[in-house]
């Protein structure tokens, strides 16, 4: 009888970062017999995390923009870390800050319930400056604003005074691609009270400088009014979340100019600047990971409370594109439910959400078995 013919399939599969890996499959075209080569279990552990970042790519439902995607390929250079260089002018204006919203409180009995209210309306405004605008429209690209809303969302990043809309989001999409590496500029594996606000006291590790120098950063270029704002960011931030939340509760309704000063301006921005760091803290140390077991952003339910709804984190690393951050929308969730109210009247619109079935393949694949859903 005749001897089978043999073949050899090249068969290939995306690897990191696009490349090809290539393997080699023998296969018989007998009528009776198949042989594959077994493959050893290094090449199908291999293989399987090839495939995990392959679907990853697949569910990216905004193709235009991959300078926020985990790149897992990175790894910390051997060796001991650089010496930390304080800024002691940081340190100085934020224990001011901090010394500043003690006395504040002190205050807020004395206040009057339109200033409690003004205080809290400027609380809610800066938040969304970093929520809706710098975080969610800005840095990830998860929806579009027009002209209204954006020149809104940048005068409400100017009163939370957390770095121009241009450099928070360069640290912010470092802070994706590298989590956890010292190129993380609030890298979580340093402790605590680094990731917390340390890292504004002390000089940017070089790795963290060299990969934010690298980012594509062409898109916010492009848009003057992000421009304006970075060229004008410190008399904006002046008069946004200093002069005007001290001088409406002083002029409009009679408030002492303590009160007016020490509550709606220091007080207000500094529990805006903690709220928003416990995103990078709390959020990295404590709570689930139902979508992705392997990286260490965390659910956290009282995070999205303070934060309107960032503290859906295993979610939103696991998904940075999706324009709700969390899977479940309006669930304490207020920034989804305010960009959904501007998409009704037509001023956000090509609003990016991950497709269920994606979302549950994911947790199969790669959770924690916390996941509950609803």
């Amino acid at each position: 009888m005749p001897f089978p013919r043999v073949r050899t399939r090249f068969h290939s599969v995306y690897g990191q970062g696009g490349l090809m890996e290539q393997e080699w499959i023998e296969i018989s075209d007998s009528s009776t017999t198949t042989i594959m080569k077994p493959l050893s279990m290094d090449l199908q552990n291999k293989r399987e995390k090839l495939k995990d970042l392959a679907l990853h790519l697949v569910e990216d439902i905004r193709p235009e923009m991959k300078e926020d995607i985990y790149d897992p390929t990175y790894q910390d250079e051997v060796g001991p870390a650089p010496k930390l260089e304080y800024v002691w002018r940081n340190i100085i204006l934020m224990a001011l800050l901090h010394l500043e919203a003690l006395y504040g409180i002190t205050l807020v009995p004395g206040c009057k319930a339109y200033t409690w209210l003004w205080a809290f309306l400027c609380y809610v405004v800066s938040i969304l400056g970093i929520t809706a605008g710098a975080h969610r429209l800005w840095s990830h690209r998860t929806y579009k604003a027009r002209l209204p809303l954006r020149l809104f969302l940048i005068i409400a990043n100017s009163m939370a005074f957390q770095n121009d809309v241009y450099e928070w989001t360069r640290d912010h999409r470092v802070h994706h691609k590298f989590t956890e590496t010292h190129a993380d500029p609030h890298n979580s594996r340093r402790g605590f009270f680094f990731c917390h606000v340390g890292w504004l006291l002390v000089r940017k590790h070089p790795a963290v400088r060299e990969k934010g120098g690298l980012l594509d950063m062409s898109d916010l270029k492009a848009e003057k009014l992000v421009m304006f704002q970075r060229r004008y960011y410190k008399p904006s931030v002046l008069l946004m979340c200093f002069i005007l939340p001290t001088l409406v509760p002083w002029y409009c309704w009679g408030e002492t100019f303590q009160h007016s000063l020490y509550v709606a301006a220091f007080l207000r921005y500094a529990a805006v600047l903690n709220m928003i760091w416990l995103v990078n803290s709390v959020a990295h140390l404590y709570g689930y990971r139902p979508y992705d077991k392997n990286i260490e952003a965390r659910e956290t339910v009282l995070i999205s409370l303070a934060t309107l709804g960032e503290g859906f984190h295993n979610y939103h690393h696991t998904f940075p594109y999706d324009y709700s951050a969390s899977e479940y929308r309006w669930s304490l969730n207020f920034t989804t439910f305010f960009i959904d109210c501007m998409a009704a009247i037509g001023l956000a619109y090509d609003l990016k959400k991950v497709p269920k079935a994606s979302i549950l393949a994911r947790i199969k694949r790669t959770g924690d078995g916390s996941y509950k859903s609803g």
